[in-house]
C-alpha cells in the first residue's frame, strides 16, 4: 500500500458546496435517509446501524472513564449489548450507561458536519477504526456479520470513493442516525423496561427515569437543530 496514497486520503478536502455537487444530489441523499427511517421494511433491516452506534457509544465512554470494553452483541431483533467491565456503581458506570441513546444523534451530527465540510477522508478512516474495534469484540456470528459489512462499507468509502460520494454518503448516514435516534428514544418511551438504560440509570442514581429520558431528548434536539442549520446553509 502506497504511503502517499494513504496520507492523501487522511487529509481534509474541499467542502461539499465547492465540489460541484448539484442540489438535486444533496436532496436525494437527504431523501434516502428519510426513506430508510420512514419505510418500515427498510427500517427493520437497517436500524441495526443505530443499534451499533448506540452500543459503541456505551463502549467508548466506558473506555474513557476507565472501564474495559470486552464484548459486543447484536441480535437479529436489532437490540444489542456492549459489555464493559468495571465498578458496578459510581460516576463511570452512570456515564457509560447514559451514553447509549445520545450517541447516534451526536455521531449523526458529526457525519453531517464532516460530510459537508470536506473532512470525509479522516471521518471514514476513524469510523473504520471504531468498527474494527467493535468487530474484534464481537461475541456472536450475527454481530460479526453486521460489523464486517459496516467495516467493509466504511473502508470502501475511505479508500475507493471520491470526495463527492463520501460526502453524500456521510450526509445520508447522518440523517439516518439523527432520525433513528428519535425513533429509538420513542421506542423506549412506548415500552418501558426494567432493563432499559433510563431504568438502570434510575436505579443507579435514584433520579427518575423520565428525567434521564429528558436529558437524552435535549441532546437529540440540540444535535438535530445544529444539523438542520448546516443543511439550511448548504441548500439555501
Amino acid at each position: 500500500m502506497d504511503l502517499t496514497a494513504v496520507l492523501a486520503r487522511l487529509r481534509p478536502g474541499a467542502p461539499l458546496a465547492e465540489l460541484g455537487v448539484p442540489d438535486t444530489a444533496v436532496w436525494a441523499a437527504l431523501a434516502a435517509g428519510l426513506i430508510v427511517v420512514g419505510v418500515r421494511p427498510l427500517w427493520r433491516l437497517l436500524r441495526v446501524a443505530v443499534t451499533v452506534v448506540h452500543e459503541l457509544g456505551h463502549a467508548l465512554v466506558g473506555v474513557l472513564v476507565g472501564r474495559s470494553f470486552t464484548g459486543l452483541v447484536l441480535r437479529a431483533d436489532m437490540s444489542g449489548h456492549a459489555v464493559t467491565v468495571g465498578r458496578s456503581r459510581g460516576p463511570g458506570r452512570v456515564a457509560t450507561t447514559w451514553a447509549g441513546y445520545p450517541a447516534p444523534a451526536l455521531v449523526g451530527l458529526a457525519l453531517v458536519l464532516t460530510g459537508t465540510s470536506g473532512w470525509t477522508g479522516p471521518t471514514t478512516f476513524v469510523l473504520a477504526l471504531l468498527l474494527l474495534l467493535g468487530l474484534l469484540r464481537s461475541r456472536s456470528a450475527y454481530t460479526v456479520l453486521v460489523m464486517v459489512a459496516a467495516l467493509a462499507t466504511s473502508g470502501w468509502l475511505w479508500w475507493a470513493a471520491d470526495e463527492r460520494v463520501r460526502g453524500l454518503a456521510l450526509l445520508t448516514a447522518g440523517v439516518v442516525l439523527l432520525l433513528g435516534a428519535w425513533r429509538h428514544l420513542g421506542a423506549v418511551l412506548r415500552a418501558p423496561d426494567r432493563g432499559s438504560d433510563p431504568a438502570v440509570l434510575a436505579r443507579l442514581t435514584r433520579v427518575p427515569a423520565v428525567l434521564w429520558v429528558l436529558s437524552f431528548a435535549v441532546v437529540l434536539a440540540a444535535s438535530s437543530w445544529v444539523a438542520a442549520g448546516r443543511l439550511w446553509e448548504l441548500l439555501r
